[in-house]
């Protein structure tokens, strides 16, 4: 690390997690998170009101813990970062309206960057800097992405996407149909480690015309209908649910389906390198068939720490050190906060129609 690098800071207020992070060159100084998820649970789902309300709550000790843990001040930050889109609108609007007031404040340029981007450029906080092109494959609970990427700070080309449930949302709403606590995914994980896989659940978009229309697209709607079927099934004849055979087999139709367009988006365009990012990627089973996967077909694959998986403020400060260090063009204060921002816009230069 050199002092001489910038030192970035990153906020990211895209859903339930209110992020700040430090970032100096590739190199992580400070991670400071606080998530409302407890405040959802009993909803069964992320609520966007009570989301934006915990990030004003939280905004201020997260950006004081982040310094303090860093051992700098707001006035040793060269740039800021901050998440423009995509994500919940009033959620955006906290993380977007707090950097323009440190920008403004500390007289610092600001970068309003894409979400998904970012979720890409974290991996180099813990693996160096990204091969180009990487192909990238995103995961979490509103994305499921094939994402081939030359430059991360400014050439990200979208393969492949959800066209239904995202690999996350499906996770969660499996959860529920076993009885299974909200976010679904980690107690699925946790609970198929005891199960069988022997129920043979489908894998949408894999065959046929599917895959000649939809080749790098994803479908977990009609799996996670096939599995609410199932229980349903086995409810009515009295029989008991075999919960950890029937997560163990969800996932391993999600984790199949995943890895299996991963590695073809590969060898088609000739891409030697493999990200798994989005917080679906900190899921055991996920990390281990990719692994297996990558392995065989001579693909390197490159996953961040679970930590580093979901969202944070460093994957935010990442991917702005990078723009700083290539000598990207900054925002303006007028800026928006874009709840649909594609991820062929990686960053975020002015308002609407302006860019």
């Amino acid at each position: 690390m050199s002092a001489d690098q910038p030192l970035v800071l990153g906020i990211e207020t895209s859903c339930d997690e209110t992020g700040v992070g430090l970032v100096r060159g590739t190199t992580l100084l400070a991670d400071a998170i606080a998530s409302s998820v407890d405040e959802h649970a009993r909803f069964g789902g992320v609520v966007p009101e009570v989301a934006s309300r915990a990030h004003l709550d939280a905004m201020v000790p997260m950006i004081r813990r982040a310094c303090e843990t860093a051992g700098v001040t707001l006035r040793d930050v060269d740039a800021i970062a901050v998440t423009a889109g995509p994500g919940l609108a009033g959620a955006l609007l906290v993380g977007v309206a707090a950097a323009k007031a440190l920008a403004l404040s500390l007289g610092r340029p600001i970068y309003g960057v894409n979400h998904l981007a970012a979720h890409v450029a974290v991996d180099q906080l813990q693996h160096g800097p990204l091969p180009e092109p990487t192909m990238a494959l995103l995961v979490s609970g509103g994305h499921s992405s094939l994402l081939l990427v030359p430059d991360v700070t400014c050439d990200v080309r979208p393969l492949g996407a959800t066209i239904d449930d995202a690999a996350g949302e499906a996770f969660d709403k499996v959860a529920r149909v076993l009885g299974l606590p909200f976010p679904g995914g980690p107690h699925i994980d946790r609970v198929a480690r005891d199960g069988v896989i022997e129920i043979d659940f489908p894998r949408g978009l894999t065959s046929g015309r599917d895959m000649e229309r939809h080749r790098f697209d994803f479908s977990f709607s009609g799996l996670k209908t096939a599995v609410a079927r199932w229980v349903e099934a086995r409810e009515a004849t009295g029989e008991p649910v075999p919960v950890a055979d029937v997560a163990a087999s969800f996932q391993e139709a999600v984790v199949d389906v995943l890895t299996r367009k991963a590695l073809l988006a590969c060898a088609e365009n000739g891409v030697q390198h493999l990200v798994v990012g989005g917080g679906v990627a900190a899921n055991s089973r996920l990390r281990a068939m990719a692994q297996e996967r990558c392995d065989a077909a001579g693909v390197e694959l490159r996953v961040p720490r679970p930590g580093l998986c979901t969202d944070n403020g460093a994957m935010v400060a990442a991917l702005g050190a990078e723009m700083v260090g290539r000598g990207r063009l900054p925002g303006s204060l007028g800026l928006p906060a874009d709840s649909s921002m594609p991820v062929t816009q990686v960053s975020a230069l002015e308002t609407r129609g302006e860019r």
